[in-house]
């Protein structure tokens, strides 16, 4: 008897070691069919999708691949458990952590998908016509992958017994206390709603806040991010951008340049009906120019000559754009200004201190000869 039991121990040992190997191997194999998927299947489909040109089906893959890798893992798991020799958790324990990884991954894929959103919507929008604000999208997306994710822990929750309905009825208790600590949020998020529906601006305009001055490049449920001129990003709270005055210096149609140009005071009055005429008719005939208003008169007596006022408009608004006109007009008056003889006027003050620096120049040249 004795020679049987320890046979049969024996036995039993054998068995153990070759569950534990037909676990292990199964495990191995889903994880060898795992890098198959990402190194070869995945890769294949993918580079078809790009191949086409199929923008929204490439974008898919990406979306799925890592909910599909950890699926793979998962199923590998649940099978090598069914072979391992030690005891695991009871069968309805081990349900429940099998449905929740399931509703995770599920989940997690819907996440990924909806960014695709960002895409494909606006690429409908222009298929039918209509005209939908580049800032609105990237806003309601954030408010799906919140649901989503709401969704997604509230079924896990119930999977593990937690009550959910007895949790969102508990707000209600402490809602008092929950609106106050959550007030500047709570500001900030319906900030965010004037500022999606009223449209001052849309992503990439540039603007100016008494906050803050640049380019948008983003809008969120609390705040809104604008990139400087000096390439700084500044968080601004969506409650304080919406009760500002808010220039929005891309929906110009043109841009503003008046200045005063002085010419000396000896200048002839026929040179200087010459030169106003000129300068009018180079901005008539100015491509860059804006038409509509162009002003060059004979504004006032100074100490120092005569001020001529030019008004007019550029047709473009950005700032790059606006200095190269503005700079292309002043070699143009520059060489109206040399063709009719005309010298611009200089300040008194500028003599005064010319003066001043001749006489010192003087004092030094004597004290030094002395």
């Amino acid at each position: 008897m004795q020679e049987v039991s320890e046979s049969l121990n024996q036995f039993d040992g054998i068995e153990a070691w070759t569950k534990l190997g037909i676990s292990i191997g199964i495990f191995l194999i889903f994880l060898l069919l795992r890098k198959v998927f990402t190194t070869y299947i995945f890769k294949f489909f993918l580079r078809i999708a790009e191949k086409r040109k199929v923008e929204f089906a490439a974008n898919l893959m990406l979306a799925i691949e890592q909910p599909v890798r950890w699926l793979i893992v998962l199923i590998g798991v649940i099978i090598s458990l069914h072979y391992f020799p030690i005891d695991s958790p009871s069968a309805e324990l081990r349900s429940k952590i099998y449905r929740s990884f399931f509703v995770f991954l599920f989940f997690w894929t819907i996440f990924n998908i909806s960014s695709i959103l960002t895409i494909l919507f606006p690429k409908l929008v222009s298929k039918f016509g209509l005209e939908v604000d580049q800032i609105v999208m990237p806003f309601f997306t954030k408010i799906i992958n919140i649901i989503i994710i709401a969704f997604g822990a509230s079924i896990i929750a119930e999977e593990w017994g937690f009550n959910v309905d007895g949790f969102v009825a508990g707000l209600g208790l402490g809602g008092l206390a929950f609106a106050l600590a959550a007030k500047d949020t709570v500001s900030n998020f319906f900030g965010g709603i004037v500022i999606v529906t009223e449209k001052p601006f849309t992503i990439g305009d540039w603007v100016k806040t008494p906050s803050v001055e640049g380019t948008i490049e983003d809008i969120t449920f609390r705040s809104t991010k604008v990139r400087t001129f000096a390439q700084a990003l500044v968080t601004v709270p969506n409650a304080t951008l919406s009760n500002e005055p808010i220039i929005n210096w891309s929906k110009m149609g043109k841009r503003q340049i008046a200045f005063h140009l002085g010419v000396n005071v000896t200048t002839p009055k026929e040179k200087l009906e010459n030169v106003i005429k000129d300068i009018e008719r180079m901005l008539i005939d100015h491509p860059e120019v804006h038409p509509e208003t162009i002003l060059v008169k004979f504004d006032e007596f100074s100490h120092s000559g005569f001020n001529l006022y030019l008004y007019f408009f550029t047709k473009a608004t950005d700032f790059g754009g606006y200095l190269s006109i503005k700079e292309d007009v002043n070699f143009k008056i520059m060489e109206i200004l040399e063709q009719e003889g005309v010298q611009i006027a200089i300040p008194s003050q500028a003599f005064i201190l010319q003066k001043d620096s001749d006489m010192e120049a003087m004092n030094d040249f004597e004290s030094m000869r002395d």
